[in-house]
């Protein structure tokens, strides 16, 4: 039985053979991991079973090789006479990833889980320089060295695992020339470093509210823009720019101590390791959800997309042909049709408030109601009676009291506060109404222009109604 040799480990660490043995889920490679305990669950090992010895012996060594520089590894404690087993400390079940769940679901991360991520990301530079001191690099798997070759390995990996896979048309010479290029500006970084090559949140584990870190073996002597690519563009993370940007600021502000250096020229150099690290990541999700027919990992491919359809808002005219494909791969229509799925469409309606504030059909509750009932009333006056707050003798009276452009500002500042974050968390729904008495002329102002508003600033889809007059407009997204 496999399980065997890792409950001869445990009885030589412990002193008894486990009497609980557990295979836990596996994740992308063909390792296989056990937790091994006393049937109350106590002295509780992880056992692992390997399929490379070379892979084996890279993790051993660097736990160990960590573990001496005082970063947080699980400590291997035995290793079978073939290397082929081992077992480790117990770090328990709480990944990162779970941790921080619920920002990840609703992109609205709460103080607790920024304060994780933030710990995790300073932890970083940690990591990276001194676990470089005096480590063997030779020891790593599959290669020592992030180098031509191995770039080359990863570009090609998008290229045959999903770029081929879609379907999508592309001139083989073309991409390698730009593959070359790309290759040449990222080799121009300092590598003498260590690079986690995996630094993402499944691979870190939460233990007494502290990050630990899991699944290194696939590091090698690199650059550090690469790990923190792989960090804060990790595709299910589903990171906010905004935090984005302040665990970036972190991650620079730790580094000072090992090399100091500015945030803009960090940064600048930055924005190719994420193109580099999407790519790998796109091929990565290509060989095991296109392949391997794992599901796990054809879910996280809208993710991943969305990553890179941002990043290409900042054309890389470096590559202009890589540029040029990158843009037609996140507009086919299979990607374009999941991203449509989760944009944001505004609801805005004007309303008598005699005749009820209208529903929300969406479900979502409501959203913004305003009263209009407070501005200068035209309908008072006979000659506007005819009129609507679509008309210019209504809109000439209107503006030129001056109350309602007040009460507009006021308005477009609260919804347009709503709308990014919606935006930013991938929400789908929002409900903006104005009542008045009659729904004629204050409410039909303000909700037109609301509409409007709304759709030149965000350019997303608005669905404006002016519920007592029966006039429906839209306006959609502009390309």
């Amino acid at each position: 039985m496999a399980t065997n040799v890792l409950s001869k480990l445990y009885a030589d660490r412990i002193g008894f053979l486990p009497e609980k043995v557990t295979e836990l889920p596996s994740s992308g490679s063909n390792r296989r991991y056990f937790r091994l305990s006393k049937a109350d669950g106590t002295e509780s090992i992880i056992g692992v079973l390997g399929t490379s010895l070379a892979e084996n012996r890279a993790f051993i060594y660097m736990a160990r090789h960590f573990a001496s520089k005082g970063l947080p590894v699980p400590e291997v404690l035995e290793v079978s006479d073939d290397e082929m087993a081992y077992i480790q400390t117990d770090l328990g079940d709480t990944l990162l990833f779970k941790e921080i769940e619920k920002g990840r679901l609703t992109r609205s991360f709460s103080t607790a889980e920024r304060d994780l991520l933030i710990k995790t990301v300073r932890l970083l530079p940690r990591v990276q320089f001194l676990g470089a001191d005096g480590m063997d690099f030779s020891v790593c798997y599959p290669t020592s060295c992030f180098d031509e070759r191995s770039i080359m390995w990863d570009l090609n990996y998008f290229k045959y695992c999903f770029l081929k896979a879609t379907g999508l048309d592309f001139e083989e010479d073309s991409l390698e020339d730009d593959f070359r290029a790309l290759a040449d500006v990222l080799l121009k970084a300092d590598v003498n470093t260590f690079m986690y090559r995996d630094f993402q949140s499944r691979n870190v584990m939460i233990r007494n509210g502290e990050p630990w870190l899991i699944d290194f073996q696939g590091g090698r002597r690199g650059p550090f823009y690469y790990d923190v690519a792989s960090f804060l563009w990790q595709a299910k993370a589903n990171l906010p720019e905004s935090l984005r940007d302040e665990l970036l600021t972190q991650y620079v502000d730790a580094l000072q101590e090992f090399k100091p250096i500015e945030q803009a020229e960090f940064l600048e150099h930055l924005r190719h390791f994420v193109l580099f690290r999407t790519l790998q990541v796109l091929g990565a999700y290509g060989f095991r959800g296109y392949f391997e027919k794992k599901p796990h990992f054809m879910q996280s491919v809208p993710y991943a997309i969305a990553n890179l359809r941002a990043l290409l808002n900042r054309p890389y005219a470096e590559y202009p042909y890589l540029n040029e494909l990158l843009h037609r791969l996140v507009n086919m229509k299979q990607f374009t049709e999941e991203l449509t799925k989760k944009k944001l469409t505004v609801k805005v309606m004007s309303f008598a408030y005699k005749k009820g504030i209208p529903n929300d059909t969406s479900g979502n509750g409501g959203g913004f109601v305003f009263d209009c009932r407070a501005i200068n009333n035209p309908g008072k006056y006979e000659r506007y009676k005819p009129f609507t707050g679509l008309d210019a003798p209504v809109i000439e009276f209107l503006e030129n009291d001056g109350e309602v452009t007040v009460f507009l500002d006021h308005c477009y500042s609260l919804v347009d506060a709503s709308a990014a974050r919606y935006i930013e968390r991938g929400f789908t729904n929002l409900m903006v109404s104005f009542g008045c008495t009659g729904g004629q002329h204050r409410s039909v102002y303000c909700a037109q222009h609301m509409a409007e508003h709304i759709a030149k600033k965000f350019n997303i889809k608005v669905e404006l109604i002016h519920r007592e007059q029966d006039i429906q407009q839209t306006f959609n997204i502009k390309e």
